[in-house]
């Protein structure tokens, strides 16, 4: 968020940015999802079901037949909201105060913040280029649960069946699958939690995949006697999440031909990244599976990213993010490229990484 604020200054002074810091789609939410919101305002729209639209709740619950071929009951899919909702809910009903998680580094920050501010304990687990920063049995300590994603953030790499099914046997209890950039994959479609168990937590959200960031609307898939005390949580923590945005997301579940559409951007756009990043001399790369990052070890160029991106910024008007916050112990070695953007910015912010590196060297 520092290097949005920046970016956003930079804008403000007239400066031409290009936006490779941001973990949010280019696009917004799909035409049919606008479209029913707009046939909704006619009517009032207040507190639904604490667990959601049944008719979402159906939907996403058809989505598993779809993608994955698993036949889920509706009643254990509770809309939230956004996945942050979810985190929130999920790390409640599983955990004791004091209760050990582990992650694995780099991750998505907030995994640990909410673990804190829950009283529990976060547990970083340094991961391995050679393993494609994803965590593997032989990593894990002794632990109370375990949170895994994939396609990861800020990696884009994911886990396969076999990796998936390794870390679900060696922790069992406690388990959380963040499956929030499923449906954005550039080769074999990601493997669900739900696949190989039901007996753990799966958190998705509206916001990568269907481009609906801002409308903060997630959803979860718990075991069926999980059901009844998150919903208690969840109806004292949030009484539900906004009915508008879950009018567009049950719309948004059928708009598959623009969803693609964008998913074709990207993997057009990761094709330019992958390209375009090693001739700008950013050659430390694990090419992503999945979501819209690239993640890069720098420490033959800065051992301080935060610096680092602040010159890129500055000298190249490239708003990229230092890697700290995924990994606070190594992370001032790496960077976070997203090419989430529109094409057309994605090689130009290639050009000029190009250009700046030149002139650097």
């Amino acid at each position: 968020m520092d290097v949005v604020e920046a970016a956003r200054a930079a804008e403000e002074a007239g400066r031409s940015i290009i936006h490779m810091e941001v973990g949010q789609p280019g696009t917004g939410a799909p035409k049919g999802a606008t479209e029913a919101v707009a046939r909704a305002l006619s009517a009032p729209l207040g507190y639904t079901t604490t667990l959601g639209l049944p008719e979402l709740r159906r939907g996403i619950a058809q989505l598993y037949a779809r993608w994955y071929g698993v036949e889920l009951d509706p009643a254990r899919v509770i809309v939230t909201n956004g996945s942050s909702g979810a985190f929130v809910l999920s790390f409640t009903a599983l955990f004791d105060a004091g209760a050990r998680v582990g992650m694995g580094l780099p991750g998505y920050p907030s995994y640990r913040q909410i673990l804190k501010a829950l009283d529990l304990v976060p547990v970083g687990i340094e991961t391995r280029a050679e393993n494609r920063y994803q965590p593997v049995p032989a990593d894990l300590p002794v632990l109370d649960g375990l949170i895994v994603a994939s396609p990861g953030n800020p990696s884009g790499t994911m886990l396969d069946r076999a990796a998936l099914a390794a870390l679900i046997a060696a922790q069992p209890r406690g388990f959380v699958s963040d499956e929030i950039y499923h449906g954005l994959h550039y080769g074999a479609r990601a493997v669900s939690a739900l696949e190989i168990s039901d007996e753990v937590h799966v958190v998705n959200s509206f916001s990568k995949y269907f481009s609906m960031t801002g409308w903060r609307v997630g959803w979860m898939v718990v075991p069926e006697d999980h059901i009844r005390p998150v919903e208690r949580l969840a109806q004292n923590l949030f009484i539900c999440a906004p009915h508008v945005a879950q009018v567009a997301a049950l719309a948004a579940l059928d708009c598959i031909d623009e969803l693609e559409a964008n998913r074709a951007t990207y993997a057009q756009n990761r094709a330019l990244m992958l390209e375009g990043l090693p001739k700008a001399g950013f050659t430390r790369i694990a090419p992503p599976d999945g979501a819209f990052y690239i993640y890069a070890d720098v420490s033959d160029l800065t051992q301080d990213s935060r610096a680092f991106a602040a010159e890129i910024l500055a000298e190249a008007g490239v708003a990229v993010t230092p890697g700290l916050d995924f990994d606070p112990g190594r992370g001032g070695r790496t960077l976070r490229f997203s090419y989430a953007r529109a094409t057309a910015d994605i090689a130009e912010g290639l050009r000029r990484l190009q250009g700046f590196m030149g002139a650097r060297s």
